[in-house]
């Protein structure tokens, strides 16, 4: 179950405190063809299992960008920010990818709160991600992402 913000106060009381992880989510072949066909990002080492066999990987590995992707999903299995108006994907300012993601693995998240500011628009909320394939030494994918919170 997430963890429910209900104001600004309460989540700069969390700030620098890991939350999480979530819950489980497992990266089919599936999935990685269809963000291919949305992407239009047909590299082998993704959608082709057979020449895969071969490569670095010995198995299709997902796409970056698909792990990336996956932040809001992750992120609404962690926390809630139930106060304000609407939650504006303001960018990153720092993602990495240091492990791949071999087909079928489980990835879990978690989110550090890492900075808070307000202005005019609203409040700028800093959230560090860091999601983990199952029994990978290091993550997947490390970010850092803003959201606006609309008054």
């Amino acid at each position: 179950m997430p963890r429910i913000f209900s104001s600004l106060d309460e989540v700069r009381t969390a700030l620098g405190e890991q939350i999480g992880p979530g819950q489980p989510v497992v990266i089919d072949q599936q999935r990685i063809d269809a963000f291919a066909d949305a992407t239009g990002d047909h590299q082998w080492i993704h959608v082709d299992p057979e020449r895969a066999k071969d490569g670095p990987y010995g198995t299709t590995i997902a796409h970056g960008y698909l792990t990336l992707s996956l932040l809001p999903l992750f992120g609404a299995d962690l926390f809630h920010l139930d106060f304000g108006g609407a939650r504006i994907n303001y960018g990153a300012n720092k993602v990495r990818f240091p492990s791949p993601v071999p087909v079928d693995s489980s990835l879990t998240a978690t989110a550090t709160f890492a900075d808070l500011t307000e202005g005019p628009a609203g409040a700028t909320l800093t959230i560090k991600y860091a999601v983990t394939a199952s029994g990978a030494a290091k993550p997947a994918c490390v970010a850092e992402t803003l959201v606006v919170i609309t008054p």
